[in-house]
């Protein structure tokens, strides 16, 4: 087994003090079903990984730096979408002013489509669709793989 297929990406895990307001966010973005293992831990189960929320008092036993809600702000929450104008438009309309764009669906110079957010956490979220030739195929040398064949 290689080193390569000996490590996935199982979960990115948000640490939160609101969780039905962060859940709300991702159950819009992702479509997907929110699993409360506990009252303090819920998983949003999506095609390519795990999107999971908790709470500030489930990872206070790591010392001494302790996660904390809305903290981050040192990386990018990246989804695949197949068609990132009708998502972020998706979360436009439920969210409404109250959500936090950073960027409108833009063209990147890599060829894909690409909006930028921010979650209720101030998490950056990018949704990203690639649309040339060029971004399509740096695609399918990545997981997860295009939902489809694209160009």
């Amino acid at each position: 087994m290689t080193a390569s297929a000996a490590v996935q990406l199982a979960s990115v895990r948000l640490v939160t003090d609101d969780i039905p307001r962060l859940v709300r966010f991702y159950k819009v973005l992702t479509g997907a079903t929110p699993q409360y293992l506990t009252e303090d831990f819920v998983e949003l189960v999506t095609p390519s990984a795990t999107v999971a929320v908790s709470g500030s008092a489930r990872v206070a036993f790591i010392t001494p730096n302790t996660p904390r809600g809305g903290a981050n702000n040192s990386a990018i929450i990246e989804f695949l979408v197949d068609d990132a104008n009708a998502v972020y438009e998706r979360l436009a309309t439920d969210f409404g002013d109250d959500l936090d764009v950073v960027q409108h669906p833009t063209m990147m110079p890599w060829g894909n489509l690409s909006a930028l957010v921010r979650d209720p956490d101030g998490s950056l979220v990018n949704l990203y669709t690639p649309v040339t030739p060029e971004a399509w195929q740096l695609q399918r040398n990545r997981t997860p793989k295009p939902p489809h064949a694209g160009m």
